[in-house]
């Protein structure tokens, strides 16, 4: 099976690879068609969807695979306001067809969500933070979040199954 995902990132690449060890993976640099730091699951899902039927639309592939990260502010439940956190979605489509799903949300840490509200980009404030570069293109926040115990290809890799499950279940 030929597979395109919509980005040139090698960890977005890996993600697709690990969830579809059998396919032949190919990277296409698409655009989003949503903002550098999609805000809420809608415009992340928006980004993903796009990705993907772009990527399946740049050549001869069965599956077009799109994946977006993006921030999301949720309820804190303890009713003190929105905490903010890093969500991530998957969109998978054959033309026909579009499966999504979501990745691990991670709670981002006060100093973080700070400069996000204030309008800056979650991979160069965690460079910032960090002090690495192209932190986006290695373990990524989810990894820096815990201590390298879940990867950005980790995280990313589960949303990408999820958005398979359409074509791999007869249930759907």
């Amino acid at each position: 099976m030929d597979i395109a995902v919509g980005s040139g990132n090698p960890v977005k690449r890996r993600a697709v690879e690990r969830a579809t060890p059998d396919a032949t993976v190919s990277a296409v640099a698409v655009e989003s068609g949503v903002s550098e730091q999609p805000y809420g699951n809608d415009e992340t899902i928006a980004g993903a969807v796009t990705r993907a039927r772009r990527a399946l639309e740049s050549g001869d592939y069965e599956l077009g695979v799109g994946i977006e990260g993006g921030v999301a502010a949720y309820p804190s439940g303890d009713g003190t306001g929105d905490d903010l956190y890093l969500i991530m979605w998957s969109a998978v489509t054959d033309g026909e067809r579009v499966g999504r799903g979501a990745g691990p949300t991670f709670l981002l840490p006060d100093r973080i969500a700070d400069r996000i509200r204030d309008g800056e980009e979650l991979g160069p404030v965690m460079d910032d933070v960090l002090g690495t570069d192209d932190i986006a293109k290695n373990e990524g926040a989810a990894g820096a979040f815990t201590g390298g115990r879940i990867t950005r290809a980790d995280a990313l890799e589960s949303a990408v199954t999820a958005a398979l499950a359409p074509f791999r279940s007869e249930l759907y």
